[in-house]
């Protein structure tokens, strides 16, 4: 398969303090790859460097064989890296129609109108209140506007990070189907989630994060079988 993201040796640092330890890991195109570990391990660290919004230390990251860590968010947001943040950070006392409509503010196409209806598709209760503020938004629907609202840049590439954070047994289930539904329809998917277990099965390849650190890798399937990995994240000994 054809790499889209590769993070190469990747260090981030704030201050004297190294969150993440030469992490690397890759991302094939087409693919669900979920980053498990423990909080406080430097996965949203490490979504947050890929992104823009922090600088490495030291390390590489190639988006489609190019460097992007030394680009500004707003670039690395058009050249097809989407970023849904954990805590949504939407826009409170904007409706769902204005939030979605800043998702597409780095276009200059005349596809956005097309691409609104299609998440309001994916999303028939953002359609129905699309004129109503997201701050009265249950957490499912808020989630479901923050992936909304990141779809809207058309990425290639869409991390996710802590999706399911909040969310009833129902409502999580709803947004992990959105996300294998995401991926048949063309979009490559790195996910950052606490939920191990529906993360390792949903994924076609893991990675485990470590203080730091990148610790093990591989097929979701396996693992979700591996007993380091059920003993430490699956509440299994």
């Amino acid at each position: 398969m054809t790499a889209l993201l590769e993070v190469q040796n990747l260090t981030v640092a704030y201050g004297a303090i190294e969150a993440v330890r030469d992490v690397s890991f890759t991302v094939d195109e087409g693919q669900i790859v979920s980053l498990i570990g423990s909080n406080g391990a430097g996965k949203t660290t490490t979504l947050r460097t890929i992104s823009g919004l922090l600088r490495p230390k030291s390390g590489k990251i190639l988006f489609a064989g190019e460097s992007i860590d030394s680009l500004e968010a707003h670039v690395i947001l058009q050249r097809g890296i989407a970023h849904c943040p954990e805590g949504r950070r939407l826009f409170g006392r904007m409706t769902v129609e204005e939030n979605l409509q800043l998702g597409a503010y780095v276009r200059r196409d005349t596809g956005v109108e097309a691409d609104m209806n299609r998440v309001y598709e994916l999303f028939p209760v953002l359609g129905e209140r699309r004129h109503n503020k997201a701050g009265l938004f249950s957490g499912g629907e808020q989630q479901m506007l923050a992936i909304g609202r990141a779809m809207m840049s058309r990425p290639r590439l869409l991390m996710l990070d802590e999706p399911s954070m909040g969310l009833s047994p129902i409502m999580t289930q709803r947004i992990f189907d959105t996300i294998r539904e995401l991926q048949s329809q063309g979009t490559t998917i790195l996910l950052v989630e606490q939920n191990a277990l529906a993360a390792l099965a949903l994924s076609d390849h893991g990675y485990v994060i470590d203080l730091g650190r990148t610790s093990l890798d591989g097929p979701g399937h396996e693992l979700l079988a591996d007993e380091r990995v059920r003993a430490a994240y699956l509440g299994e000994n």
